[in-house]
């Protein structure tokens, strides 16, 4: 059974509002959005007519065969991520736990000191920042992709384990914890 028409893409569809203070460049394959925090380039696949009309971008596609479907909703969540990128930017806040688990900033590198021998340093890609205040990392940039991406990879370094919940991760996220070895011996000594 299908529900509506199967021609429409929900978030293909959708029109993106560029806000004042940020210029919108669309040339044949791609788009330049610029704005205070910088500029993004977004590429425009075959199939795929982006227009600006006022403040309004809207993208539509040229075909339905599937692959450019697929594309269509795609292309206008970049565009979208692009506007907000060079607006207000991305970020990803991290928190670390576990005893004499720190984290310091050397020039621009992160310095992770998470229970290991040795201290490991993050270096961040083009384009993303990174900070610590009150014991907390913070990741910002305008891509949206690279912030996610370093976030993860920091995180990766020393992942949060299930029996005590320590390592690093996001804020707010939640640990689910398992029960340790503990419970196993109650009733089962010699003489019961």
């Amino acid at each position: 059974m299908r529900f509506g028409n199967t021609n429409m893409s929900r978030i293909g569809n959708t029109p993106v509002q560029v806000p004042q203070g940020v210029t919108v460049e669309i040339q044949p394959y791609s788009v330049m959005v610029k704005g205070q925090k910088g500029e993004q380039t977004v590429a425009i696949p075959l199939g795929i007519h982006v227009a600006l009309e006022g403040t309004t971008l809207t993208a539509t596609r040229k075909r339905n065969d599937s692959r450019t479907k697929a594309l269509h909703g795609t292309t206008i969540a970049l565009i979208k991520n692009a506007v907000i990128g060079v607006t207000e930017g991305f970020e990803k806040v991290l928190e670390l736990h576990g005893v004499g688990y720190r984290a310091a900033m050397q020039g621009t590198d992160l310095v992770l000191n998470v229970g290991f021998s040795h201290s490991v340093t993050v270096k961040p890609p083009l384009g993303v920042l990174f900070s610590v205040t009150d014991g907390k990392i913070r990741v910002s940039g305008i891509q949206k992709h690279d912030v996610g991406q370093s976030a993860a990879s920091i995180r990766a370094v020393r992942p949060p384990e299930p029996y005590k919940g320590k390592g690093i991760r996001y804020v707010g996220e939640h640990v689910r914890k398992k029960a340790g070895k503990s419970a196993k011996g109650v009733g089962g000594g010699p003489g019961a």
